[in-house]
């Protein structure tokens, strides 16, 4: 199998995220990358002898999913900081999705940062849409693969991953981070994405 290569990404100066925090963050997308394609190299390797190897097989086989949504997750959070801040458009039809479910764009949003902040632990906090039921769903993942709804597709979501704000802005700072990272969101990305799944 051919491995993975990690994407790079233009992302200018943002708003309360530091370059050298960005730029960490990158790092540890890329060991998501190096994990996956160990997996898939290994793993090839062990099967030619699965008495011997089997087990350590099928146990690296388990983590996959851990390593290959951390690679996912992180290209989807990176996308949304590309070409500098973009204020949602009032003819977004993502905007008027959610408007149509919650009521307002600033209860939808009011709601996404409560969550991400008041839910305890490592994970993501993301909006997906469920093609079949033609629905935009809110949910927490933890860590990176336990939670994701089968099927949905990710349209927006913020890493709450202590890496992703503590240097910055201390782990008391992660009221912060959310409000800093919704201003630095290119939602046009957001606004495509959820338009090639319409």
């Amino acid at each position: 199998m051919k491995p993975l290569e990690p994407r790079t990404f233009q992302i200018p100066e943002l708003k309360g995220i530091s370059v050298k925090t960005i730029e960490e963050h990158i790092k540890l997308y890329q060991g998501y990358v190096k994990n996956a394609n160990t997996i898939w190299e290994l793993g090839s390797e062990f099967a030619k002898d699965d008495e011997k190897y089997g087990y350590a097989s099928r146990e690296l086989h388990r983590k996959f999913s851990f390593e290959y949504n951390g690679i996912k997750n992180h290209e989807y959070y990176f996308e949304q900081l590309e070409g500098g801040t973009q204020e949602i458009s009032a003819e977004s039809q993502f905007k008027k999705d959610i408007v149509a479910m919650v009521g307002s764009w600033e209860a939808f949003l009011e709601h996404f940062k409560k969550t991400a902040t008041t839910t305890r632990g490592i994970g993501w906090m993301v909006v997906y849409y469920d093609r079949e039921r033609k629905l935009l769903l809110t949910t927490w993942v933890d860590e990176q693969h336990l939670g994701h709804l089968n099927s949905c597709q990710f349209i927006f979501g913020i890493d709450m991953w202590e890496h992703s704000y503590v240097a910055d802005y201390l782990p008391s700072g992660k009221k912060q981070y959310v409000e800093d990272y919704l201003a630095n969101v290119n939602w046009s990305v957001v606004e495509k994405r959820y338009q090639e799944c319409l």
